[in-house]
């Protein structure tokens, strides 16, 4: 045990230690250099790794590219063998089959051609009436030039009005963005239709030739028409 004595020499009283005592309050702390540093060798490791992952990807993708070159398909200029034979052949039927009640209707109804009705054979005791023919459409002329018939002949159709009054109307009109009618006569043909009664206007060349020039020359003007026979 150490003892701690007092000393009268002196002016001041002295406190005396033994030399082997010592005091944990005045010591300093020992100091690690190495605690809390970064370990460089670990970091080092680290990116040596990334560095390896990324020049291996980079190696993948242009292996991979240069060897889908290497696969592609080049031409080399040689034909493709013909087959032994004709390769087209008449079928044994070019129109087709053909069922019952059908056939060329449609274009002959565009023509005003009046297709025949085939009904079913049903047994009455009523006799059909006779059906009435229609009201013969009448048909006013217009002299204007030119030796055309009256009534009937090849006639350029250049519309259809809901009134005589708007047809004359029409004429002037289409006399107004056309030369091709100066000294054309024309007809108004009253007829029925599905709106109604309505009032045709016709131009009258003379004849088939001259109707389809001119029915030629008002399209090219800009005006809709078709020949009537």
């Amino acid at each position: 045990m150490s003892v701690i004595s007092m000393s009268d020499t002196g002016s001041n009283n002295e406190l005396a230690l033994d030399s082997d005592d010592s005091l944990p309050w005045l010591e300093s702390d020992e100091y690690d250099p190495d605690e809390g540093a970064v370990d460089t060798s670990r970091i080092v490791t680290f990116a040596g790794v990334l560095l390896l992952l990324l020049v291996a990807g980079i190696g993948g993708v242009w292996w991979y590219s240069n060897s889908l070159q290497g696969e592609q398909i080049v031409a080399d200029g040689s034909t493709i063998k013909a087959p032994e034979g004709p390769y087209k052949e008449r079928p044994a039927d070019p129109g087709g089959k053909e069922f019952a009640g059908t056939g060329n209707v449609a274009p002959g109804v565009g023509e005003g051609v009046s297709a025949e009705t085939q009904l079913a054979d049903v047994k009455t005791s009523t006799p059909i009436a006779a059906p009435t023919s229609a009201p013969r459409p009448t048909i006013t002329t217009h002299p204007e030039g030119g030796s055309a018939p009256a009534d009937g002949g090849v006639a350029v159709q250049v519309g259809a009005y809901g009134s005589r009054a708007k047809a004359e109307s029409g004429w002037v009109t289409l006399r107004g963005q056309t030369t091709l009618l100066n000294g054309v006569r024309y007809r108004i043909v009253q007829g029925q239709a599905d709106i109604g009664t309505v009032y045709r206007l016709q131009a009258l060349p003379g004849d088939l030739e001259t109707a389809r020039t001119l029915c030629n020359g008002l399209k090219a003007d800009g005006i809709a028409c078709n020949i009537k026979q």
